[in-house]
């Protein structure tokens, strides 16, 4: 998955859920986000290998809901 896609989706899901998604600041490797109350890091690649993509989308099931990304 891109990485651009995932920042969309993750920013549009946080949006339909009425949560804030923010960009909190980028490291060298790593992008650390947060949403709602929980942070995320997001790897600073073009691609992103889909097993980390869900983990990163099923992290954040607290805030936006369970399994919203299915």
């Amino acid at each position: 998955m891109k990485r651009v896609d995932l920042i969309k989706k993750l920013g549009a899901a946080a949006a339909k859920a009425d949560k804030e998604f923010v960009l909190l600041r980028e490291g060298g490797s790593h992008s650390i986000f947060r949403c709602g109350g929980q942070k995320i890091v997001i790897p600073r690649h073009r691609e992103i290998n889909e097993h980390t993509a869900r983990g990163i989308m099923s992290d954040l099931d607290d805030q936006l809901g369970e399994d919203w990304w299915k």
